[in-house]
């Protein structure tokens, strides 16, 4: 089953969630709650169809429990090693077991799909190797197979993200929540859902059906730019009524995910955009990519000249980013495209001895431009531009 894709979901959640409402009104810590319900809504998001019992459904929570078993086999065998021996050797060793089924999902889907695949492996795996990366820089130290299962499943985000990181997760699910933080969370929790509600199931099917789907009946330069932006509009809509849903869902039980997109179309640069757009993965990948190969590139000395480690950075946190999304060429060439913006803006406006600075452009101008140059890269994830 979809998550939040049917009414019988939303159904199921309304009930779900009034009970852990209560459980917590009357003193129920939120580690119990949370697992509770996520044990629970796994089982229905991946055992259940739209209209009733999946096809294969013990063999689909099969595959996202054994996930979640070989993850957690994988950080803890990697936590008992990382103490005895702290050899970079060991960490490429796991960061590669721990890539295994996202790799084999992505490089064969067709083949498979039968045997790992699931909805949500793509961001079950980054929040697993936060954890990776986590204990080989000495801030986990300690890794409980209930709070790990939670954070890895946590139901409200396991589909579609956000992805959230297992430090800050861990704070809130150790918690014990008073009344008045109960009542605060269930404010900004209706606050999403009702966003949610909206960009979800109001604006991106008004835009999809009046507009986007138009738009693909006719050919020629004209219909190509006014699906652009349908397209482009419809994307940010539903994926960010989707997190503004499970941020809702979150903080109804307690954990408080932080905000996947702050209003990405009014950035004046492109470099700005991905502080704004789906930030859970672009902040995921400065850390975990960007800022490991800047420092090894620095400590290596493997460019003349230092600007050079960012833009590298650059390239190969965004070049992952698109072969995240999948292994089909419009994926990898959306990845390589974003790369070229955000190096070549660097570039443009890095400071150079003897060259004055350039006189910055009126910012509404800066961002009709800015929203331009995503809307190109939007059409060439949607794979249409051909």
């Amino acid at each position: 089953m979809v998550a939040y894709g049917s009414f019988l979901y939303f159904g199921l959640l309304v009930y779900v969630v009034a009970v852990a409402t209560a459980m917590a009104w009357f003193g129920v810590r939120v580690r119990t709650i949370v697992l509770g319900t996520t044990l629970l809504m796994i089982v229905v998001q991946y055992g259940l169809g739209a209209h009733g019992l999946a096809a294969a459904p013990v063999l689909a929570i099969a595959r996202v429990l054994g996930f979640a078993v070989m993850q957690f086999a994988v950080a803890r065998a990697f936590l008992a090693r990382r103490a005895a021996s702290p050899r970079r050797g060991w960490f490429r060793a796991v960061v590669v077991v721990a890539l295994l089924p996202l790799l084999l999902e992505k490089s064969a889907p067709g083949s498979s799909h039968s045997v790992v695949a699931f909805v949500g492996i793509s961001y079950a795996t980054f929040r697993a190797l936060d954890v990776i990366f986590g204990i080989q820089d000495g801030l986990i130290t300690e890794l409980p197979a209930a709070e790990y299962a939670a954070y890895l499943l946590f139901f409200p985000a396991i589909s579609a993200g956000p992805i959230d990181r297992y430090r800050r997760f861990r704070g809130d699910f150790r918690q014990a929540r008073t009344r008045e933080q109960l009542r605060a969370d269930l404010d900004e929790a209706t606050v999403r859902v009702m966003r949610g509600v909206l960009y979800s199931f109001v604006l991106a099917p008004l835009i999809d059906v009046y507009w986007m789907t138009p738009a693909t009946k006719h050919a020629g330069p004209a219909w190509l730019l006014s699906y652009t932006y349908a397209y482009s509009l419809h994307l940010f809509f539903d994926f960010a009524g989707y997190s503004a849903l499970a941020l809702g869902t979150g903080y109804a039980l307690g954990i408080r995910t932080a905000e996947n997109f702050n209003r990405p179309f009014l950035a004046t640069n492109i470099a700005e955009f991905w502080t704004r757009w789906h930030v859970s993965l672009s902040s995921w990948l400065r850390d975990h990519v960007y800022g490991r190969f800047v420092m090894a590139a620095m400590l290596g000395k493997w460019f003349a000249h230092r600007e050079w480690n960012g833009y590298g950075g650059s390239a190969l946190a965004f070049a992952l980013m698109g072969l995240w999304h999948g292994a089909s060429w419009h994926y990898v060439a959306y990845g390589l495209y974003h790369a070229v913006m955000v190096v070549g803006y660097g570039m443009l406006t890095a400071a150079v001895p003897g060259r004055p600075r350039r006189a910055p452009l009126n910012p509404w101008v800066a961002r009709l431009i800015t929203f331009h140059v995503v809307c190109a890269g939007f059409l060439i994830f949607s794979g249409r531009l051909f």
